[in-house]
C-alpha cells in the first residue's frame, strides 16, 4: 500500500483544518490547508481537496499535472477530478469548528488510488468501499444520522425552554437513547406512540401549536414515521 510523505490540502474550512492537523500528527508533511487558487508545492505527492462538492471540478482543474488528486466528498465519484489519477476519502465523522477531531476507529469511504486507504489507515480510520451507485444513499444516511439529529435536538431544546428546561436537562436522555439505539436498533423506540396514547400525542400537538407552531409539521412527520 502506497505511503505518502508530503501532501497538500486545499480548503481551509473545518475538514481541511482537521485533516491537516491529523495528518501532521501522524507524521505526514502537510502543505496547507491552502486557499482555493493557491498552488501546492511542486514536491507534493498528492493534493487533497477539502472543498464543497460544487467546487471540486474547478479546483481539480487548477492543479498542475503530476501529483495524485483526491477529494473528501461523500456523495461524489472520481469523475469530478478529470484527467488526474484520482482518489477519494470521506471520514464518516462530524467535524465541528474549533475542536480537534479524533479519527481513530472512524469508517472512511475510500475510492480510486490505493493511497486513499493508506492515508485513512495512517489516521487510524477503517477504510470501507462504497460503490459509485451507492454514494448518494451512503451520504444521505450520514446526513440523516448526524445533521438531522442536530436539527431534531435543537427543535426539542426550543420546546423544552418554554417549559423551563435547558439543553443540559435533555442531554442524559439523548445519550441514553443513542446508546439504546446502538444496542437495540428500532426496538429502542419508547414513548406515547409505542403505547398508542393518542390523547398524549394530541396534547403534544396543542402545546406545539401554541408555543412553536413552525415545529408542528416536523412533529407530525416524525410521529408518522415512528408509527410505521
Amino acid at each position: 500500500m502506497q505511503e505518502i510523505r508530503r501532501i497538500a490540502i486545499v480548503g481551509a474550512g473545518r475538514l481541511g483544518a482537521a485533516m491537516a492537523a491529523a495528518l501532521r500528527a501522524a507524521g505526514v508533511e502537510v502543505d496547507g490547508p491552502l486557499g482555493r487558487g493557491e498552488q501546492p508545492r511542486p514536491d507534493a505527492e498528492a493534493v487533497l481537496l477539502c472543498v464543497p462538492d460544487r467546487a471540486i471540478a474547478e479546483v481539480a482543474a487548477s492543479v498542475p499535472p503530476g501529483p495524485l488528486v483526491g477529494h473528501c466528498s461523500g456523495a461524489s465519484t472520481l469523475e469530478l477530478l478529470g484527467s488526474h489519477t484520482g482518489f477519494s476519502m470521506h471520514p464518516l465523522m462530524t467535524v465541528p469548528a474549533g475542536r480537534a477531531t479524533d479519527f481513530v476507529g472512524v469508517p472512511c469511504a475510500v475510492a480510486g488510488h490505493p493511497v486513499a486507504a493508506a492515508l485513512a489507515s495512517r489516521l487510524g480510520m477503517r477504510p470501507i468501499t462504497v460503490a459509485d451507485e451507492d454514494r448518494a444513499a451512503y451520504h444521505a444516511a450520514a446526513c440523516m444520522a448526524s445533521n438531522f439529529l442536530v436539527v431534531l435536538e435543537d427543535a426539542a431544546e426550543r420546546v423544552a425552554v418554554t417549559a423551563g428546561l435547558t439543553r443540559q436537562d435533555l442531554l442524559p436522555l439523548v445519550r441514553a437513547t443513542v446508546e439504546n439505539w446502538d444496542r437495540l436498533g428500532a426496538d429502542a423506540l419508547t414513548g406515547p406512540i409505542v403505547r398508542g396514547d393518542e390523547g398524549t400525542i394530541s396534547r403534544h400537538r396543542e402545546a406545539l401549536r401554541e408555543r412553536a407552531p413552525d415545529l408542528l409539521a416536523l412533529y407530525d412527520a416524525m410521529a408518522e414515521v415512528a408509527k410505521r
